[in-house]
Order: structure tokens, then C-alpha cells, then sequence
């Protein structure tokens, strides 16, 4: 199993390449951002070690981008910052668990074995189709250039049609993700919602992405 661990300080990464590559990984170390970045473009790595404070481009950005260059790797995000805003921040990126320093080894193994278990699945940062963009971690949604605005069940509704394009969703499953199992008011909801949406996300645009499915639902076209 190769693993890229990205850490400036020589010290720190020293001791993370040498543990891992004694328990049977094949380890890569880079010193930036920017060669975390090149490295972890270039390479199919099984897991990434990644320090959140690395020079020329932090820990954050090079998840970041990897993400949008579609690079599934598991990332494990180190930092000395232990606050939740920070911890939010990473996962918000695309990392897929979170150390603060200083932590312990057995855990940090037993974390990346957890990770790789999982191997590498697409989860993008920003859900997209076409020029339709959600971001859900700024609650953002674009079209274009174009800012739209969405209440907040609109938006929850929208995120799972772009998490699942092209499938045909029914009323009573987006009941049960969007609303809740216990929701017990008119199924025409969803119907009232997915116009709203309409309104707002294809009709100014001149778009049909919302396509009704006659007896089965709604589906979200893919571009």
C-alpha cells in the first residue's frame, strides 16, 4: 500500500515515514503544498497523510484540489489546531478524518487502515451538473455566473437530486431524505417544492434539469 504524507516539519515527517514503512507501506514525503499537490495528481495513492499547515499552500487548499482534479485518495488531515471550526474546515474540503497533534501512532494506523478499508469513492466538494453548482458547505448555489438564491428545504432538495443524477427518485423516497420517515403531511409536497425549484434554478435559465417521470417521480437530468 504506497501513502503520500505531506509535512514540512523534517523531524515530524521523518518519524511518520519511517513508523509507517516499518508496518509495510511504501511512503512518499513531500516538504509543500505544491508538492503534495504534484505528488498527489500524479500518483494512485491509497491514503494521504496531509498537514494542515504546509508552506505555499495549505493542507486545506491541496485537499481542495485534488478534489476538484479527481483525485478520490482517502485523506487523513493533521493539525495542531484542535478547535471544531478547524476540524469543520477540513471535512468541508473532502478529507475523511481528522487528527490533532499530538497524537498516537497506533491511532493514526489504525485511522489510515479504517480509510483505505473504504478505498476511494467520489465525493466531490462541490456537487455539480452541467453549470448548476451547489457548494454544500457555503450553502452556495450558482448557475453560471449567476447566484441563486434557495430556502432552506429548496436547497436540501436540490442537494439530493445532484447526489443522485439521473436516477428516478419518488415522491415518497424524497419524502423520507429530504423531509423525514415521520412526516405525515400532503405527499404533494414534493411537488410544490420541485416547481420552486424550477422557478428558480431552469426556468430563468431557459433549462429543463428537473424532468418529471410520469408515474414514478422526478429525476435530475445529467449534462
Amino acid at each position: 500500500m504506497r501513502v503520500l504524507v505531506a509535512e514540512d516539519d523534517v523531524k515530524m515527517a521523518g518519524l511518520l515515514k519511517r513508523g509507517l514503512e516499518e508496518e509495510g507501506y511504501a511512503v512518499d514525503v513531500a516538504r509543500t503544498g505544491g508538492e503534495a499537490l504534484w505528488a498527489g495528481t500524479e500518483n494512485p495513492y491509497d491514503a494521504i497523510v496531509l498537514d494542515v499547515m504546509l508552506p505555499d499552500l495549505d493542507g486545506l487548499e491541496v485537499c481542495r484540489q485534488l478534489r476538484t482534479a479527481n483525485r478520490w485518495a482517502p485523506v487523513l488531515m493533521l493539525t495542531a489546531r484542535d478547535a471544531v471550526i478547524d476540524r469543520v474546515a477540513g471535512l468541508d474540503v473532502g478529507a475523511d478524518d481528522y487528527m490533532a497533534k499530538p497524537f498516537s501512532f497506533s491511532e493514526l494506523l489504525a485511522r489510515l487502515r479504517a480509510l483505505m478499508r473504504r478505498g476511494p469513492r467520489e465525493r466531490p466538494v462541490v456537487l455539480t451538473t452541467g453549470d448548476l453548482a451547489l457548494d454544500p458547505a457555503t450553502k452556495r448555489v450558482t448557475r453560471g455566473d449567476v447566484l441563486i438564491e434557495l430556502t432552506p428545504k429548496e436547497f436540501a432538495l436540490l442537494e439530493y437530486f445532484l447526489r443522485h443524477p439521473g436516477e428516478v427518485l419518488s415522491r415518497t423516497r424524497l419524502i423520507e431524505h429530504v423531509w423525514d420517515f415521520a412526516y405525515e403531511g400532503d405527499s404533494n409536497v414534493v411537488d410544490v417544492y420541485v416547481r420552486y425549484l424550477r422557478e428558480k434554478v431552469d426556468r430563468p435559465f431557459a433549462r429543463r434539469s428537473i424532468e418529471t417521470v410520469r408515474g414514478s417521480g422526478y429525476r435530475l437530468r445529467e449534462a
